[in-house]
């Protein structure tokens, strides 16, 4: 897992945001996740996100997605890590108390592509950052900490036990190697 990461910040507030709107069902033909990261979010409702998440070509200009409660409810497609991984996404950050659908959350600690953290000043997230500021997430503390611009700090809630350590591995198939490898020596 890496221990810093910083740039852009897309904010989608809206609650219960599913995986079909991550990543529509009519792409679910393939698994090539440069095919997939030209599609994710693209069904996001443009009235109220004046500003795209993917550019026209395709790519995708940030790093962190901000979001609101239950994101990744719905169907159990891994395709959706995939998707926002392939896009550049290294982080999604949802408030408390609910902020990811549990699947969506296993998903993204199983793949180790996808850091889903959740910040406990829930009220605050969305209206303290705006799409396209720059931020940072230092996840070298004993809580990470969110921090814009020299700002004030927000915390968020820490990965621990199992769920910390499949992350350092970089994923669950990752951590069953080196589980393996160190029961084979």
């Amino acid at each position: 897992m890496k221990l810093t990461i910083e740039g852009k910040v897309y904010v989608a507030r809206e609650d219960d945001i599913n995986t079909d709107l991550i990543i529509p069902a009519r792409y679910l033909n393939t698994s090539d996740p440069k095919e997939l990261a030209k599609h994710a979010m693209e069904d996001l409702d443009p009235k109220r996100h004046q500003i795209p998440f993917l550019n026209r070509d395709g790519s995708c200009d940030y790093k962190i997605l901000i979001t609101g409660k239950n994101f990744g409810c719905g169907s159990s497609r891994e395709h959706a890590v995939w998707a926002l991984a392939a896009a550049g996404i290294e982080a999604v950050i949802a408030p408390s108390p609910v902020p990811f659908a549990r699947i969506f959350y296993r998903n993204c600690i199983n793949e180790g592509g996808v850091l889903p953290l959740e910040c406990d000043e829930s009220g605050k997230l969305g209206d303290y950052l705006k799409t396209g500021e720059s931020i940072s997430i230092d996840m070298s503390e004993e809580r990470p900490v969110l921090t814009r611009a020299n700002e004030a700090k927000m915390l968020l809630r820490p990965f621990t036990g199992i769920a910390r350590e499949i992350m350092d591995a970089g994923g669950l198939t990752a951590y069953n190697k080196r589980k393996l490898t160190s029961l084979l020596q």
